[in-house]
């Protein structure tokens, strides 16, 4: 629950916004959120949050986690693709959902200071105030503190075994009644941080299971994890989730969010990714 206004912590700032209002795919939008944070760290673009979706439907594996947790067959009969992100953590099935960015400079007091767990403590306060403005009850939601991360950003399970995001709470992320709401993971480099993270809107949480070469147990995953409408009992569009996030990045940081398109040295970087990694599989299978 929230005590204080967090944004009384920090000095106002400008950010540039990226709203990618149509869905985008996988490979694509790894290459955004890639380049985004190389540009930033290089101070050549403005701390940048990205929201946007994903189409078609993809499984994105974490960094670490190896390719063969993936049914391969079962992906391509439904049509949802595989990709692997440049964060860790475990897998995530990106479909009907809002997806957030974060890139800022490793001298960003929001997200620089202190250590990498909490280093998650601003952005999940904007999260927790985006959450209010949908109607999630205050008392419901809260910020997990239960794990301390390693220094290299990798989230320790309560079940090392599990290759599901949503089974796994870790410290500062978003939790409705107990069961994880946000999946998010980070990274650094020399010079600058980013951080990404998803927001079920809606479906059964469980249906990652169907793509899992390892079993899941689908009641297990229920009782861990849910997605917005179960929250709320109701439908949220995009549109509208979208709008609540980026007024939660206002008020809990004390930003002023200005929208503005990716620069060319970035829409350059985004192709040479997408041949040179996301869409090949010596990055897919790397692992």
């Amino acid at each position: 629950m929230m005590s204080k206004h967090p944004g009384s912590d920090y000095s106002p700032a400008t950010w540039r916004l990226l709203l990618d209002a149509h869905p985008r795919p996988g490979t694509l939008n790894m290459a955004i959120d890639e380049a985004v944070l190389r540009s930033v760290a290089a101070r050549r673009a403005p701390p940048t949050l990205r929201l946007y979706g994903w189409s078609p439907p993809t499984l994105t594996l974490g960094r670490g986690q190896s390719h063969r947790d993936a049914d391969t067959d079962a992906l391509r009969r439904a049509g949802v693709t595989l990709v692997r992100r440049m964060t860790g953590g475990t897998a995530v099935l990106n479909r009907d959902e809002l997806s957030y960015m974060v890139a800022v400079t490793d001298r960003e007091p929001r997200l620089a200071a202190g250590s990498i767990a909490e280093s998650y403590r601003g952005i999940s306060s904007a999260l927790l105030y985006a959450l209010a403005r949908l109607g999630v009850k205050s008392a419901e939601a809260s910020i997990s503190a239960k794990e301390a991360f390693p220094d290299d950003g990798e989230r320790p399970s309560r079940d090392a075994r599990s290759p599901v995001c949503f089974e796994l709470p870790s410290d500062y992320e978003i939790t409705v009644g107990g069961r994880k709401l946000f999946g998010s993971s980070q990274m650094r480099i020399r010079g600058g941080i980013l951080q990404h993270g998803s927001l079920p809107l809606g479906g059964d949480i469980a249906d990652i299971g169907h793509y899992l070469a390892v079993p899941t147990d689908p009641a297990r995953i229920r009782s861990l994890a849910l997605s917005l409408e179960d929250a709320l009992g109701q439908r949220v569009t995009w549109d509208a989730a979208a709008d609540a996030v980026r007024e939660g990045f206002c008020e809990a940081l004390n930003l002023d969010l200005v929208p503005a398109p990716l620069t060319a040295e970035e829409r350059s970087e985004v192709e040479r990714l997408l041949v040179e990694k996301y869409s090949r599989a010596q990055w897919t299978e790397r692992v």
